[in-house]
């Protein structure tokens, strides 16, 4: 007897499903409520970040031309899958097509890699200008700057060229559903008609190495600058070294540890739930919290916005009296 949800092998998949959230109508239009609102502050919180470090002179500083590019990074990291998930939320159907899914899957992917390369930039800019004070002006400047943040981004859009060209080449002739609400490798690989263990292994061997190179350089920059800020006599010197670095650190375990729960558990694999729940949160709730993290606990964000604040109003009344 054929198999209904299979077809045959000269019947290539031209487009997938994707479940997203099975769920009633009314969930579907609370979580569609839900999540606009989410994609709208995390666009509003990201977009209020670049503004300030672009009209504050005194923020045209490394630290903040990095932060700068996270919040662009987050912006569009958010945005290639929180606008998919929700037209699927109001969409029968709920399809994808063969070339979009890779797209996504590459640049949510790519994006994710360049966010590693990013947080691990901004590591080491805060182990110079803390544990290297006096070479820092002369190593870190704003044209090194510039350059090493380009570089993550071509870096984090090289890597995962390989495990997307390889998975891409895999037959897929049905099913064509993926129960997520983005195009990930490992649901994508189990619908391929051939078994391929070798990518799978190859996709596992870039995603360890990633995750675990990048991580231990951020934790090993860290933990030199606590050494050092541990030793600074006066305890305003040691609050101001800590207050600096606590914000990356929160946004740091924030990311590293949903991913990789995500990559690293043996189970997740076998756990669809558990894969939604935890991809919804490194890729749509880490972006949210990411400006509310940098500008609720950094001094120099907070009186830059303060001053922005002030003359939007000053410049209002202005208008007003003319």
């Amino acid at each position: 007897m054929k198999n209904p949800g299979r077809s045959n092998h000269s019947d290539p998949v031209s487009v997938f499903i994707l479940l997203g959230f099975s769920c009633a109508w009314e969930t579907q239009i609370l979580l569609f409520s839900l999540f606009s609102v989410t994609y709208v502050l995390t666009l509003v919180g990201n977009l209020c970040i670049i503004c300030l470090v672009w009209w504050d002179c005194h923020l045209h500083t490394p630290m903040y031309i990095l932060l700068a590019n996270f919040s662009f990074l987050e912006i569009w990291y958010v945005t290639s899958t929180v606008p998919n998930m929700l037209a699927n939320f109001l969409s029968e159907t709920s399809t994808i097509s063969f070339s979009g899914c890779f797209l996504q899957f590459y640049f949510f992917f790519s994006m994710g890699a360049t966010e590693t390369f990013l947080l691990s930039a901004m590591a080491f800019d805060r182990y110079l200008a803390i544990c290297r004070p006096l070479h820092y002006p002369t190593v870190m400047t704003v044209d090194r700057c510039i350059r090493t943040g380009a570089c993550c981004w071509v870096c984090g859009f090289s890597y995962f060229l390989l495990p997307v060209y390889l998975i891409s080449q895999l037959p897929f002739c049905g099913p064509n559903t993926i129960d997520h609400f983005l195009c990930d490798p490992g649901p994508l690989i189990k619908l391929s008609c051939v078994p391929a263990p070798v990518i799978k292994i190859t996709c596992a061997i870039f995603n360890s190495v990633l995750i675990f190179v990048t991580f231990l350089f951020i934790i090993g920059s860290y933990t030199l600058v606590i050494r050092v800020a541990l030793k600074v006599p006066s305890a305003e010197g040691r609050h101001k070294a800590f207050s600096t670095c606590a914000s990356h650190m929160a946004v740091v375990s924030l990311f590293y540890g949903s991913v990789m729960v995500m990559y690293m558990n043996p189970t997740a694999d076998s756990l669809a739930g558990i894969q939604k729940i935890v991809t919804l949160f490194y890729s749509v709730l880490t972006p949210l919290f990411n400006p509310l993290i940098y500008s609720l606990r950094n001094k120099e964000m907070k009186k830059a916005l303060r001053k922005l604040l002030m003359s939007v109003r000053f410049g209002q009344r202005q208008t007003l009296k003319n």
